[in-house]
């Protein structure tokens, strides 16, 4: 399985919501708002989750900012 840094972990946790195909949708959607430096992040961490199944994806250990 794809491996995330602590930083793209956080990432996931800022923009998700639901299930892999809103993450991603919420996340590109937020690209245009990003420094230079938080986009390539956002990149980076979109190609990982792209490259999980679904299934792999829900076996993440990603919660919502606000649930923690």
């Amino acid at each position: 399985m794809v491996q995330f840094t602590v930083e793209e972990t956080n990432l996931l946790s800022i923009y998700h919501e639901g299930g892999k195909a809103q993450l991603m949708e919420n996340m590109t959607a937020a690209l245009p708002d990003m420094d230079a430096d938080m986009r390539e992040l956002a990149r980076r961490t979109l190609s990982k989750v792209d490259a999980l199944t679904d299934e792999e994806y829900a076996e993440l250990a990603v919660y919502a900012a606000d649930e923690a």
